[in-house]
């Protein structure tokens, strides 16, 4: 079955001989050609070893010629598994985008080590190949959104086969505020974690308001109404079988009589949004919809407000709070001064914000 692997022609041999010594580019292009057929022509019959030793040729072969012929030889190869490792990884390297685009963007055969470095010191065009692998890892995916420009990062966050850290997405989403486009891309995400989904239309809704406010000033208050609506809708299908089934448990709990502080505490050091927001509109006697608005806000207050309602003490708050700036990517917060905060709020002053929160959202009390 190897015998076109293991005996190519002598003439072919006798070629690449003559090419290898002291043939023209012309020559070396024409023996590239002749070397790369036979290999994509065969290469599911090919050992390790024979791969080896075509590895060897084609990189003797592709010094000294032109971009054209290399960026060919990266065009055939790209598609191929078994291709040689390092005459791969030389073509990915090449500074010309023409020669490493079709390796980066489409290559199996080439190391993760490889994408990451190229990913850290090359060009934006080399980036943006990359982005259109079919699968990028989180590792991989995190140097793109950190070092790509804008149409790298949506390329990126629009590849459904790119693994998004949890850091990562919470960069995007603050990001998002001043880039509709990249909004919207992530928006599209499929599997986006519903609190970064949350968030992101929460910023984008008070985006939208204030053009639309600023065009038809006269109609402000009808256009507020309006886009709260329109939210209320989008964050209705935002739910995902996930967030249903975490609301479903906590229900079961709060009605069997088992839920209390500990369980929502447990939930948050368990990294459990869905069910620590249910937990805790429940101790707190308001809507999820309401303790959901309360736990996306960019500052603490309303987490420390829902929670004195409830009668929790600091340690619970605390691990609530280390929930929330674990999910959003924050900076370390400084537990000390909130603690301060939280035992100098009064239960009162607690309730009547609670009121305010449901009175603008039009949601009784549970």
């Amino acid at each position: 079955m190897i015998s076109k692997a293991t005996k190519p022609s002598e003439n072919l041999l006798d070629e690449l001989q003559t090419a290898l010594a002291h043939g023209t580019v012309a020559r070396r292009v024409e023996t590239l050609r002749r070397v790369t057929d036979l290999f994509a022509n065969n290469a599911v019959d090919y050992s390790e070893e024979h791969v080896g030793l075509f590895d060897d040729v084609f990189q003797c072969l592709i010094e000294q010629i032109e971009t054209s012929a290399k960026a060919l030889l990266a065009d055939r190869l790209a598609p191929i598994a078994a291709a040689p490792p390092k005459i791969i990884r030389t073509l990915a390297l090449d500074d010309v985008i023409e020669v490493a685009g079709p390796i980066l963007s489409k290559s199996e055969r080439l190391d993760e080590a490889t994408l990451i470095e190229i990913a850290r010191s090359r060009s934006q065009a080399h980036l943006m190949a990359i982005s259109l692998r079919r699968v990028l890892s989180e590792a991989l995916a995190d140097v793109l959104v950190t070092r790509g420009n804008d149409e790298v990062v949506q390329s990126t966050v629009s590849n459904p086969g790119a693994q998004l850290s949890e850091s990562s997405l919470a960069d995007l989403v603050a990001r998002a505020e001043r880039d509709d486009n990249l909004a919207a891309c992530i928006g599209l995400r499929p599997g986006l974690p519903r609190h970064h989904y949350l968030k992101l239309v929460a910023k984008a809704s008070l985006s939208v308001r204030r053009k639309l406010e600023a065009a038809n000033p006269e109609l402000a208050e009808q256009v507020s109404s309006v886009v709260q609506e329109a939210a209320q809708r989008v964050r209705a299908a935002a739910m995902t079988r996930q967030t249903e089934m975490a609301r479903a448990l906590v229900r079961s709990l709060h009605e069997d009589g088992r839920l209390n502080e500990t369980q929502v505490t447990a939930f948050a050091e368990q990294g459990k949004f869905d069910e620590t927001n249910a937990g805790l509109a429940a101790l707190a006697g308001v809507s999820v919809e309401v303790a959901e608005n309360m736990m996306i806000e960019s500052r603490n207050e309303g987490v420390m407000i829902l929670a004195k309602v409830a009668g929790m003490s600091w340690p619970s708050v605390r691990a609530i709070i280390a929930l929330r700036e674990k999910l959003s990517g924050g900076s370390q917060m400084d537990m000390l001064a909130l603690r301060d905060t939280y035992e100098a709020l009064r239960s009162s002053t607690a309730q009547q914000v609670l009121r305010f929160h449901r009175m603008q959202q039009g949601t009784p009390a549970e």
